[in-house]
């Protein structure tokens, strides 16, 4: 079989190779951000009712930055930018604070649960897989 002119014969680039699902560190990491959303969404009604009796509250401002963090975060990750590895990393720290208080709890072995999910998270999101899958500059 004699190969055509360069023109026909399709080069396969690395671009063209690339994988079309996230490694799991940030498959992990996005139901992780899909559930702040939730928890954010189910809150927005007490946050809703304090801003009626004072337009600006603790609650409301950190519900909103988280919301606003949130969403950019998960943006970012879907259009493969390099910057969203590190913010992915700042945002999986909210997890942190939720270790000692369900410790202080009157269930304290209900703390293994976010260990482990900050574990997975910190340990996922460092992998070489996932600098790799997020190429864009």
């Amino acid at each position: 079989m004699v190969a055509g002119p360069e023109w026909q014969n399709p080069v396969v680039t690395p671009a063209s190779d690339r994988r079309r699902l996230p490694p799991p560190g940030l498959l992990l990491y996005l139901g992780y951000a899909f559930l702040v959303l939730g928890v954010i969404g189910v809150s927005l009604r007490w946050v809703v009712d304090q801003a009626i009796n004072a337009p600006l509250s603790i609650p409301g401002i950190v519900a909103m930055v988280l919301l606003a963090y949130t969403i950019f975060t998960i943006t970012m990750v879907l259009q493969r930018k390099q910057a969203a590895r590190g913010l992915a990393l700042g945002h999986s720290t909210l997890t942190i604070p939720a270790i000692p208080l369900l410790l202080l709890s009157p269930v304290p072995a209900l703390a293994i649960v976010p260990t482990v999910l900050a574990v997975l998270l910190f340990v996922g999101l460092r992998r070489p897989s996932v600098g790799a899958w997020l190429t864009e500059e």
